[in-house]
C-alpha cells in the first residue's frame, strides 16, 4: 500500500457542486448576446478550456462582454453553491494536520476559482493553485507544475482527485494515481470506471477513510 504524501484536487464537481452554477451563469451571460437558448449539453460540450474558451466557442463576436457578464453572474449566483461538499473542509484540515501537501488543478479561470475558494473558505489549505487556459485543456501541465513544486514527493506518493474522465486521463499522462470522485450528482460513474482509475469513491467519507489508511 503506497503512502500518500500529496493530494491534488479538481474543483468543479469534486470540491463543490459548482457545475450547475457555471451552467446557469453561462446561460444568463450568453443567451442575451446570441438571442437564443442554450442547452446544458451545448454548454458542457465546450468544457476543457477555461470559461474564456466557452465564451469563444459560443459567443465569439461578444467575447469581452461575454466574459464580463459571466463573471458578474457567477459571483451573483454563488448562493446556489454556498459551501463545499460536506466533509471536504474536514478532509482538508486533516490532510493539513498530517503534513500531507495539497494543491488544486482546475480547468476554471483565475477569477472564478478565487471566487469559489473565497466562498468556500478553503483557499488557505492549498499550497498551490493551477487554473485553466482559454485555449484548451492544460491539466497535465498544471499537475506537472505542482509535482515540480512538491519536489521530493515521488509520483507513487501523489494522487489527483477529479470527477471527469479527462481527470483520469491527465493523471495517467503524468504518471500519478487517479482517484475518481463520483459523489456529485453530475458524475458519470460508468465513464469513470471504464478508464480503470486507481480508486473510485461515491462518498467523501469513503474517500477520507481510504486516505487515512495511507497518510
Amino acid at each position: 500500500m503506497d503512502k500518500v504524501r500529496g493530494v491534488i484536487f479538481d474543483l468543479d464537481g469534486t470540491v463543490g457542486n459548482t457545475l450547475p452554477l457555471c451552467i446557469m451563469a453561462f446561460k444568463k451571460a450568453i443567451e442575451p448576446l446570441i438571442n437564443r437558448s442554450l442547452s446544458d449539453e451545448e454548454i458542457v460540450a465546450t468544457f476543457g478550456p477555461s470559461e474564456e474558451g466557452t465564451i469563444m466557442a459560443l459567443a465569439p463576436n461578444h467575447y469581452q462582454r461575454g466574459i464580463k457578464d459571466y463573471l458578474y453572474h457567477y459571483e451573483a449566483l454563488h448562493s446556489m453553491c454556498s459551501s463545499p461538499f460536506g466533509g471536504i473542509t474536514e478532509l482538508l484540515q486533516s490532510l493539513n494536520e498530517n503534513k500531507v501537501r495539497t494543491a488544486m488543478v482546475t480547468g476554471k479561470g483565475n477569477f472564478s476559482t478565487e471566487l469559489s475558494l473565497k466562498q468556500f473558505k478553503i483557499k488557505q489549505y492549498f499550497e498551490q493553485i493551477e487554473t485553466g487556459s482559454p485555449y484548451g485543456p492544460r491539466k497535465p501541465d498544471g499537475i506537472k507544475a505542482v509535482m515540480h513544486s512538491f519536489g521530493d514527493i515521488a509520483k507513487e506518493e501523489l494522487v489527483y482527485v477529479g470527477d471527469h474522465p479527462s481527470d483520469i486521463i491527465a493523471s495517467r499522462e503524468v504518471g500519478i494515481q487517479a482517484i475518481a470522485a463520483a459523489w456529485a450528482t453530475s458524475a458519470e460513474p460508468h465513464k469513470l470506471l471504464a478508464l480503470e482509475p486507481d480508486g473510485i469513491f461515491y462518498t467523501i467519507p469513503e474517500f477520507t477513510e481510504w486516505l487515512n489508511k495511507r497518510i
